[in-house]
This record gives C-alpha cells, structure tokens and sequence, in this order.
C-alpha cells in the first residue's frame, strides 16, 4: 500500500469532496490520541474531551474497542469507509455502512490493526459495529455538528489552496504538500506513505482526496464481497487540512485594531500570514465575496496589503506596513 500505481484516466478523474463523515472520523481520532496540533485544536479537545471520557468509561467494551481500532501504523477498515463523494448523504449512509459490518468482519479488521490475541471485552458482543457507529453519531451531533459551518468553510480553503497549488505545480507539487510522506514518483508510481507494503495498482478507479480539519490522515477503499475478483472502483486520501487554515478565524482580533479599522477587516487583515485568493478568504471568514473585496480594497488603499497575480489567480499578501501594524497589536512594547 506504500506505492500506488496511476494512469493518465485516474489522474483526470481524481477531484477533492467534502465529507462530513472523515470530518467526524478524524475528530474521534484526535479524540482518542489527544496531542492538540495548534491552540484551536486545544481549545477544542478542553471543551469536549471530559464528556468523551465520561462516555468511554461508562461503555468498556467500545473503549476496548477503540483502543483496538486505531493502531499504530493501521486504522481498523470498518471505520473508515470510502466516500462517494455526496457530502449531504455522505454521513448517514457512512453510518448505516458501518453499522452494518458483521462482527467477523469487524474483528478480522481488528486483527490488523492490534496484532495480537483481542481483548477479552472484545471476544463476544455481535454489535460491536453498532457500537462504533452509535459512538460516531456522537462526536457527530455533539463535537463536530455545531461548529460545522466554520470547519466547511475551512475544508473548502483548503480545497482552493489545493487546486491553486495542482494549477501551478502539477501533480507532484500538489501530492507532496497533502501529507509529510505523499511523493509523485514519476512513471505513474504514487507514494502514499514510507509504510512497506506490496503496491497497489489503481489504474481505472476514481481517486478522491478528502480534506478534514483535525491533523489526522489516512487511506481508503471499498473491498469487494468475499470471493469476488472485482477491484475496488475508488480510493480516498484523507488528509489535514494546512495548520494555517486549521485554526483559522478562531482568535478574535486585538480590540485597538477592531476599533481603528473594523472587526471583519482586522480579521481578514489577521488572516493574511499567508498570501491568499478573494475566494479562500470568503470561505475562512464567511464574509460575502463583494464584502471581502471591500475590506481588501480599503486595506489596500492603506497600504497594509499587497496583490499579485500568479496564473489566474490573484493573491492577496500582507504589506511590512500591515505586519508592523499587526506586531504593534499583538505586542505593545513594538
């Protein structure tokens, strides 16, 4: 699973989706190993982690189950489905997938992901899918669901980033930014991780890359049914959203800025640590395009932000003037 091998068809079929359920899988996960990449991550695992603990301790065997599921280099199949692609359905029918794995199933997947005999809360429940997947419904409803609009707004960033950096760099630039180990290897040969495993051929399925906000990654495909010879038709690759993105929007900006040029400007103004298009800062702010073209404008007149164009997209950049503000701000002895 190391190297997988593309055509030219699977390339051009590829595309990035929005999928509610990575979103929530990838939440579990941090969930369950909860080392907070950046403050907004923090912030979020303090406001939520007591509640999951509390569920956890109250349900052992899906706490078993858990601590079986995300192995060290392997995240058991079962809960990882493929998406399809079709974000509004795309949880409920995740869920419904995963509940209806059989137990056998279930625990061969565990297997390989904590090699190893099973612990024993695990050797005799039949509903141990529905358990994962009553506990997904959860971090779903409880974690992900409220702040949802925000995290979307920030996956669809990233997508933009994404395309931007496919339309500029081609494939290999945009493989090697998704993930620390991805590489475009040259002769249809992509590496998805420095894990040694066989490799896999993909030609003629649909490949699909999956944005989530928690720094949480990896890979996916449907298996075909015991003793069917059919490949599987798509494969995913879930990956992190760029820690600039991530925790977007969440630290309010400094009062005296607010007040000197207003709070949604500030905190387009804020934003701007690394260059951006119009439409990536409309998706992080949620401000209406026209707004954000103001506020740029305005920023632009003062001074305070740059533009440039870069193929056929224009980046906005904060000026030094913009950065000795902002510092002026952040610290008041500057």
């Amino acid at each position: 699973m190391g190297i997988w091998q593309v055509d030219a068809d699977t390339l051009a079929g590829s595309r990035f989706v929005v999928s509610s359920l990575a979103e929530t899988t990838a939440s579990l996960k941090k969930l369950a190993d909860p080392r907070a990449a950046h403050p907004g991550e923090r912030r979020w695992l303090d406001s939520h982690l007591p509640a999951y603990r509390a569920r956890l301790a109250a349900d052992p065997v899906t706490a078993a189950l858990l601590d079986a599921a995300f192995g060290a280099t392997w995240t058991a199949d079962f809960l990882t489905p493929t998406p399809y692609g079709r974000c509004d359905l795309d949880l409920d029918e995740g869920l419904a997938r995963i509940a209806a794995t059989p137990s056998d199933a279930v625990r061969a997947d565990l297997a390989l992901s904590r090699p190893g005999p099973l612990p024993p809360p695990l050797a005799g429940p039949d509903d141990l899918a529905e358990r994962a997947a009553r506990l997904l419904d959860w971090v779903w409803r409880v974690t992900v669901l409220p702040e949802w609009p925000r995290r979307r707004r920030i996956i669809e960033a990233d997508v933009v980033a994404r395309t931007r950096e496919l339309s500029i760099g081609g494939w290999a630039a945009a493989f090697g930014a998704l993930r620390p180990t991805m590489r475009w290897l040259g002769e249809g040969r992509l590496r998805i991780n420095a894990h040694d495993y066989p490799p896999r051929d993909i030609s003629g399925a649909r490949l699909l890359f999956v944005p989530v906000t928690p720094q949480q990654g990896w890979v996916s495909w449907p298996e075909p049914p015991p003793g069917a010879a059919v490949p599987p038709d798509r494969y995913a690759v879930v990956y992190p959203c760029a820690g600039a993105l991530a925790d977007a929007g969440r630290v309010a900006p400094p009062d005296g800025l607010a007040a000197l040029v207003g709070t949604a400007r500030a905190r387009v103004l804020m934003l701007l640590d690394q260059p951006l298009t119009t439409t990536q800062l409309t998706a992080l702010t949620g401000q209406g395009l026209g707004s954000v073209g103001r506020h740029l404008k305005v920023l632009g007149d003062a001074r305070l932000v740059g533009r440039r164009r870069t193929g056929r997209s224009v980046l906005y950049f904060r000026t030094t003037a913009g950065d000795t503000l902002l510092s002026a701000q952040r610290d008041p002895d500057v």
